[in-house]
């Protein structure tokens, strides 16, 4: 069972993707890069979704290839693509990060591997994030966001799983009723209007993700740091979730200890 997150995006894309959002977008892909250049790098996001940090890294002069299991997201790329005046072709490939055969025949093929809140819904977190590792080349960087464990994330991932079983009407009813209360605990939390999105994000369409994103998987900062340095990385950067269940941001670099020894 998994949710339609391609619908979502088409509508994203076609709805409630504005020149504000795009350049909300623009910048908070740099922040979280800086440091790292993109000229003439290869790059992968894995889960491209509605395709704005595939279009942007193309913009920095990437050579970029976006991979997603949903191919209802191809529609919503092509929106974006349109709305950020993006004429360049971009590289596509329908697949899944957990299929072991596409991560090794592209082991080390990808200066920079990017994936934002995408890992997690895989139903294997662990195993995405190992093959996601294993497309780094040797002092490339691995750059993830994962959903932070928080006491509420068992309670979660029911709500999320209900209504992925409800029919069409149910799942609408179960947006109308989590909006609000989504709306005042993020606003008590962060102390911001939560229709004020950064990212380029769009609420209303956050929320039906929040509600209906399954599969669902969830890890501590710590965690995540540990599990990915025991592959061979260096953790560069970590960006805790503005909100208890949101997303912690991560930037690693491969070692270039861990390159395997010569025959």
């Amino acid at each position: 069972m998994r949710f339609a997150f391609g619908k979502n995006w088409q509508s994203y894309s076609a709805n409630a993707l504005t020149a504000r959002r795009i350049e909300q977008a623009r910048r908070a892909f740099g922040e979280l890069l800086t440091g790292i250049d993109l000229q003439q790098k290869r790059f992968v996001d894995i889960g491209f979704g509605q395709g704005l940090s595939l279009v942007v890294a193309a913009e920095m002069g990437a050579d970029v290839l976006g991979i997603d299991i949903d191919a209802d997201n191809l529609e919503a790329l092509k929106t974006t693509q349109q709305a950020m005046g993006c004429d360049k072709p971009l590289r596509t490939r329908i697949a899944s990060i957990l299929d072991d055969e596409f991560a090794q025949s592209d082991r080390g093929g990808f200066d920079i591997v990017h994936s934002w809140g995408v890992l997690h819904h895989t139903g294997n977190m662990h195993k995405a994030i190992e093959n996601a590792c294993t497309l780094v080349a040797d002092g490339g960087y691995f750059v993830c966001s994962i959903y932070n464990a928080h006491w509420s994330s068992p309670i979660w991932k029911v709500i999320k799983w209900s209504y992925n079983k409800l029919p069409r009407p149910g799942r609408q009813i179960a947006v109308g009723l989590f909006y609000p209360v989504i709306f005042i605990a993020k606003w008590l939390v962060t102390g911001r209007n939560p229709r004020k999105k950064d990212r380029g994000m769009d609420f209303l369409h956050d929320v039906v993700d929040w509600v209906g994103g399954y599969p669902y998987e969830y890890a501590g900062c710590e965690e995540i740091r540990d599990f990915v340095c025991q592959l061979g990385f260096d953790c560069l950067k970590i960006r805790p979730a503005q909100v208890p269940t949101g997303c912690n941001e991560f930037v690693f670099r491969k070692t270039l200890a861990s390159a395997e020894p010569a025959d």
